[in-house]
């Protein structure tokens, strides 16, 4: 009874999954706005890829998948060998991220096309956009599938340079959130204190403020006790500083009398997640310094055939601190984007979502009101789009290559089908540290250089 009563189920869920206008037909799916729902469905089709590639990555994956003739070019009973003691295994580990990686990007970007200049749920592109998921499932697996038949060659390469250019710009999308979210969070506390004439929130600010600035020079002392060393790793040194005078520099103009002036809500808290988020980055492009006297995570092959720790005769630090940290600040960032829209116009310029929900007219409140008590979600986009369709799935494009590159720890495909860590990886974070710090700066100063322009 109870199989029979789950088949029914499954059964009412079928439209949800194959109807032009999921969620809005059925009721096995939550009473939210469709276009939520949609931006949820494609970030779960994403966060898919990317179990995907985290089991690929396992060891006890690895290690099956070492017993299929197919693995290794080289010959039965070769050992191709990454840097640091990674068997074959493990490299198709990582062809097999760069793969499924592309797969996701090539997946959205798709859509992206697709779905450009769609200006309302009337549009018939807007039915595929929100509907058919299960036809999408089996787009999405078939472009995986076929992903894998790319032959190797210098595909790994070419990738991870696009990769590197698409991971810098999701480094920035990030970092404007981030100040957004900041900025958000410090204009409504500063309002509730207003309306509610406490001091306790005034108080929370500061001890936030003072939290992220203790972590950032707990983080400074850190990155100068295990990326530095004396005599050597100046080039660590340097970004250290340099980063840190940075930040020492757009805190200082934060508070300064005539960007209080001009943005009374302005103020510290901003500049201390900034400054917190700017180590992290510093943090990260440390962590692919190609010099084992300078970074402790760099996977190193001892010509005695001698290592220092881990099974089989071989260490694996591809599991370490900057990876995890970065892969669940990219979860963050990607949930972020798909659920939320900003309190300032400038970013939802920049990121193509609307201010604020339009206002319906007494039909569409009562539709709304009939399709909520039944359980449904209701469209809320005749009128129009609640955020651009086609920008959506290209950030899910830059997403797909940024945490193909988290999880290979930026390690470069060379010759001999080794993964080796190089300066390119270091220098785009540290650029991206440096053009983050001037997007803030630019946040600071802009009202004061354009005071014609609204940036209220």
């Amino acid at each position: 009874m109870g199989a029979c009563l789950g088949a029914c189920s499954l059964l009412s869920c079928a439209s949800c999954l194959c109807g032009s206008a999921p969620c809005i037909l059925c009721s096995c799916c939550p009473c939210s706005h469709n276009s939520t729902l949609s931006r949820l469905f494609f970030t779960v089709f994403l966060f898919l890829g990317v179990l995907v590639c985290v089991i690929m990555l396992s060891p006890g994956v690895e290690s099956q998948l070492y017993k299929l003739p197919w693995v290794c070019n080289e010959g039965t009973g070769s050992h191709v060998v990454l840097q640091g003691h990674i068997d074959c295994g493990s490299l198709l580990g990582h062809r097999a991220v760069y793969r499924m990686c592309f797969a996701m990007a090539a997946f959205f970007f798709l859509f992206s096309l697709l779905m450009v200049c769609v200006r309302s749920s009337r549009d018939p592109r807007a039915a595929i956009q929100n509907g058919f998921w299960f036809f999408k499932f089996l787009i999405f697996v078939g472009i995986t599938v076929g992903a894998f038949y790319i032959p190797d060659g210098s595909f790994s390469n070419i990738w991870f340079y696009f990769g590197v250019v698409g991971s810098f710009i999701f480094l920035l999308i990030q970092l404007l959130l981030l100040i957004d979210f900041a900025h958000s969070w410090n204009q409504r506390w500063l309002c509730k204190a207003e309306e509610h004439d406490s001091r306790a929130w005034y108080a929370g600010l500061f001890f936030f403020t003072l939290l992220f600035y203790a972590l950032s020079i707990t983080a400074v002392a850190l990155l100068f006790v295990y990326y530095t060393q004396p005599g050597a790793c100046y080039e660590g040194k340097v970004f250290i500083g340099l980063n840190l005078t940075l930040c020492v520099c757009v805190s200082i103009v934060a508070v300064l009398p005539k960007i209080q002036d001009a943005q009374p809500n302005s103020g510290l808290l901003q500049a201390s997640v900034i400054t917190l988020y700017t180590m992290f980055v510093t943090w990260l492009a440390l962590s692919n310094v190609p010099d084992q006297k300078c970074n402790p995570h760099l996977l190193t092959h001892f010509g005695n055939g001698t290592v220092l720790a881990g099974p089989e005769g071989y260490e694996t630090h591809w599991w370490d601190a900057p990876s995890i940290v970065g892969l669940v600040v990219f979860i963050l960032c990607t949930v972020f984007i798909s659920l939320r829209s900003s309190d300032h116009r400038q970013v939802n310029s920049l990121m193509q979502t609307e201010e604020c929900p339009p206002v319906l007219d007494a039909t569409q409140q009562q539709q709304q009101q009939v399709v909520v008590s039944e359980g449904r979600a209701f469209d809320n986009e005749q009128d129009g789009v609640t955020y651009s369709y086609s920008f959506f799935h290209l950030c899910l494009v830059l997403a797909s290559v940024h945490i193909m590159m988290t999880l290979t720890n930026w390690y470069r495909p060379g010759e001999t089908w080794k993964m080796i860590s190089t300066w390119t990886a270091v220098w785009v974070k540290i650029c991206a540290s440096w053009t983050g710090l001037l997007l803030y700066l630019w946040t600071l100063v802009a009202p004061l250089l354009l005071p014609n322009r609204d940036f209220s």
